[in-house]
């Protein structure tokens, strides 16, 4: 990535089918033959699997395509390796396969059986080398028959490449996939080992070396990532023995009336834990009150309309404000993420403050002239952009969505999605189910906006807060809500430092 959050060459780098093929391509004019790649990827499927499983029953199914040539080479080393029960079984004929494909049937000498629901019978472990990552049809007929009858045995599943079925992509199930306990892929992950439901289809991902040199990626200059420490850790700011509270930031939340504070509350308690050096929590005269009595370390203060917010974010050293947490549904609210983007401070808008631009997505674009994080879920997504999910895929509709802003677009789930507006994109994969619950949203948006504070940028702060808020779930567990991961938050900053 050409804007400093990571090496081209970075091993978080995530490939799309075109960049891999063009990642091959360079390897092969460099030198390294397509047999020798090919040759490679077999042996690096054959050591994954002997490291997790004894010999056993298996059958080895392949495709008409260069993942079937790479099923061939598994099928005759795993023979060489001292499997006695290996059965290989083939979509199409072996006259019809081409290039290095043909070249590694013709290498095997075993028998070769038509693919279909009977080739499983009887198998431990079943190799899928049908399709791999580039297959951009729905999967039908006699291989849909056979991928189905895979997941239905009793038996050890291994994905070479990725699943059968499962868009690199987009991680878009193509009519019906393998389901893998185990995939592995060369050189580079993919963003469809990332993104559901194909990251659910691929288990284990183990990434090997096939020979292809890093330098191939100059040219290439992947945008997309894997979320991960590595990336931004750096940049998370670290107090020296000179620092006091106002050198660390001070964030504003905006909350809602006297009957919806506990939203902005808890992203309020998130930007204190993170790092913040001062929190203020300002809502309505009337929720003065609500706020004041619950709140020790957080400060209070009310404000009456746009032009009472913009004073409020104009007095020294305010500078980072999230709007949205039960704000409420309406042009009050509107007016005052406007007046927020006028003001010279980094926003982060969230919940009702993005439902609230409905269908006026432009009116916000020309808003955003500064630091700007959007951190909506699927719905609110939907509601904002509306024809960016036209995208191909999560990452591809995020990335689409920030350039049309001109903001940094948070998109949840959990395969978050973070994209730049300059195109940058990160895929977070260690959010755990247990934050299905309410209020985890907010806690997120409160973890942005304290980064934000202490003046990191908004892809690298979004970025960090994301895979944190997914570390200090995984600490808390099982009956893990809202209310804990701030509290888990120090465990998290100090296995960073």
């Amino acid at each position: 990535m050409d804007t400093g959050i990571v090496s081209s060459r970075s091993s978080l780098a995530l490939l799309s089918v075109a960049e891999m093929r063009a990642a091959d391509r360079a390897a092969m004019d460099g030198g390294v033959s397509g047999a020798t790649l090919m040759e490679a990827a077999g042996a690096g499927v054959v050591r994954a699997m002997t490291r997790r499983w004894a010999p056993r029953p298996t059958v080895v199914l392949c495709g008409p395509g260069d993942n079937g040539g790479d099923g061939f080479v598994v099928a005759r080393r795993l023979r060489r390796a001292g499997a006695r029960d290996v059965r290989l079984a083939l979509l199409g004929s072996r006259e019809a396969l081409r290039g290095d494909a043909r070249a590694m049937a013709d290498a095997w000498e075993g028998e070769i059986s038509p693919l279909g629901p009977e080739s499983v019978e009887g198998a431990a472990l079943i190799v899928d080398a049908v399709f791999g990552a580039g297959l951009s049809r729905e999967v039908d007929g006699v291989a849909r028959a056979a991928l189905e009858a895979a997941n239905a045995a009793d038996a050890a599943r291994v994905a070479v490449d990725v699943p059968s079925g499962i868009h690199g992509d987009t991680g878009h199930e193509l009519g019906r996939c393998f389901r893998a306990d185990l995939s592995v892929t060369f050189f580079r992950k993919k963003p469809g080992h990332l993104l559901l439901p194909g990251r659910a289809a691929c288990g284990e991902v183990e990434v090997v070396d096939i020979g292809i040199p890093d330098s191939v990626l100059d040219a290439i200059a992947p945008r997309t990532v894997e979320n991960d420490p590595a990336l931004w850790g750096h940049l998370v700011p670290v107090p020296g023995p000179a620092t006091h509270k106002y050198r660390r930031g001070h964030a504003l939340i905006v909350g809602g009336g006297p009957d919806s504070t506990g939203a902005a509350r808890l992203a309020a308690r998130a930007a204190l834990r993170v790092g913040s050096g001062l929190v203020t929590l300002a809502g309505p005269p009337d929720s003065l009150v609500v706020n004041a009595s619950h709140s020790t370390a957080v400060m209070t203060e009310s404000f009456a309309g746009p032009a009472e917010l913009g004073a409020v974010l104009g007095r020294r050293r305010r500078n980072a404000v999230l709007l949205g947490p039960g704000n409420g549904v309406t042009e009050a609210t509107c007016d005052n993420v406007l007046a927020a983007l006028r003001s010279p401070v980094a926003c982060v808008l969230d919940a009702d403050a993005l439902t609230a631009f409905a269908g006026r997505r432009d009116a916000l674009a020309a808003a955003v002239s500064g630091p700007c994080v959007l951190t909506p879920h699927d719905g609110e997504f939907a509601r904002l952009f509306g024809e960016a999910l036209g995208g191909r895929g999560k990452a591809d509709s995020a990335r689409r969505a920030a350039r049309s802003v001109g903001a940094t677009v948070l998109l949840k789930g959990a395969d978050t999605v973070i994209a730049a507006p300059d195109g940058r994109v990160a895929i977070d994969g260690n959010a755990p189910p247990d934050l299905a619950t309410a209020g985890t949203g907010d806690v997120l948006s409160g973890l942005v906006v304290g980064l934000l504070a202490q003046g990191m940028e908004p892809f690298e702060a979004t970025s960090a807060a994301a895979w944190m808020h997914g570390a200090a779930a995984r600490a808390v567990g099982p009956g893990l809500i809202a209310e804990d991961l701030s509290e888990a938050l120090p465990d998290v900053l100090s296995g960073l430092r």
